[in-house]
C-alpha cells in the first residue's frame, strides 16, 4: 500500500527494454501487480508508438469510446474527461458491468497551459483506513448498491446488469477485491427502505471521499511527453486530473 511519498521513487521501466525483451515485459507486469501502477520512459511521442508499446501485455477493448483512441478537452464526447474540469479520485465505466482494467495514459502535448496534474490514490489503502476508524461506514458502502450509467451522449445509454456497492468482495475468500467510486456516473439513488438508510450512506460517502483527499494518501505528478503511465483503475486504484 502506498500514498503520496510514491512521487519519490514511483515505479518505472524503460521503453526499448520492453518492446524488445522478455525481460523488459516481466518487469512490467512484475511492477503493476505490486504497484498497481507504472511508467514507461522513452517512448515515441505518437499514438501509434503508444499502441503498439499497450499491444505487448494486453488487448486494446473496444466500448462506446472506440478501442484506442487519442483526444484533447474539446467536448468530442459528452464526458467530464472531454473538459477542462478537475476531476478527482475516480475509477472508470462504474457504469459496465465488468470495468475497464488496465488502463494507459500518454501525454503527447502540454503548451502553453496550466493544469492537467494526474491524481493516483491507492484506493485499498484508502479502504484500510476507513474501516479502521469508522466500520460502520465501511459496512454501508460495501453493502448498499449504487446505480450508475452513462447517457450523455446521443445514441448511448449504459449500465450494468445490476448495481454494484462501492466496495466489492470475493463471494468465497470475503476479500476486497474492487472499488467502483465515481460521482459523476452514479445514477438516481431512489430506492430506500426508510430516510435514515439514505442519511447513512451520505454519511458514508462522506468520509470516503474525505479519506480520498487527503494530503497524505494523494499522487499527483505532472505526466511528460514519452512516457506513458500504465494503471489498473478498476480494482484498487483511483485517478484523478486538476483543472487547467
Amino acid at each position: 500500500l502506498w500514498g503520496s511519498e510514491l512521487r519519490d521513487q514511483p515505479p518505472k521501466v524503460q521503453y526499448d527494454e520492453v518492446m524488445h525483451s522478455e525481460k523488459g515485459i516481466r518487469e512490467w507486469t512484475s511492477k503493476l501487480v505490486v504497484y498497481g501502477m507504472c511508467y514507461i520512459e522513452g517512448c515515441p511521442v505518437t499514438p501509434e508508438s503508444t499502441e503498439q508499446l499497450l499491444r505487448r501485455i494486453a488487448h486494446i477493448r473496444h466500448t462506446h469510446y472506440g478501442g484506442f483512441w487519442d483526444f484533447t478537452s474539446n467536448l468530442a464526447s459528452k464526458d467530464t474527461a472531454y473538459t477542462t474540469l478537475a476531476l478527482r479520485a475516480h475509477t472508470d465505466t462504474t457504469y459496465f458491468s465488468d470495468p475497464a482494467g488496465l488502463q494507459m495514459f500518454h501525454l503527447l502535448s502540454h503548451q502553453g497551459g496550466s493544469g492537467g496534474t494526474s491524481l493516483l490514490v491507492d484506493g485499498f489503502r484508502a479502504v484500510q483506513e476507513l474501516k479502521s476508524t469508522a466500520p460502520w461506514a465501511y459496512e454501508i458502502l460495501s453493502q448498499k448498491r449504487v446505480p450508475t450509467h452513462a447517457s450523455g451522449n446521443e445514441g448511448v445509454s449504459i449500465r450494468p446488469f445490476a448495481p454494484f456497492p462501492v466496495l466489492n468482495h470475493h463471494p468465497v475468500t470475503g476479500k476486497l477485491m474492487q472499488i467502483r467510486w465515481n460521482n459523476d456516473d452514479r445514477a438516481t439513488m431512489d430506492q430506500w427502505a426508510e430516510e435514515k438508510e439514505l442519511d447513512n450512506w451520505y454519511d458514508a460517502a462522506r468520509l470516503w471521499a474525505e479519506i480520498l483527499r487527503r494530503k497524505d494518501v494523494e499522487y499527483w505528478e505532472q505526466l511528460q511527453p514519452g512516457t506513458p503511465l500504465s494503471w489498473f483503475s478498476d480494482e484498487q486504484y483511483n485517478s484523478g486530473i486538476k483543472s487547467s
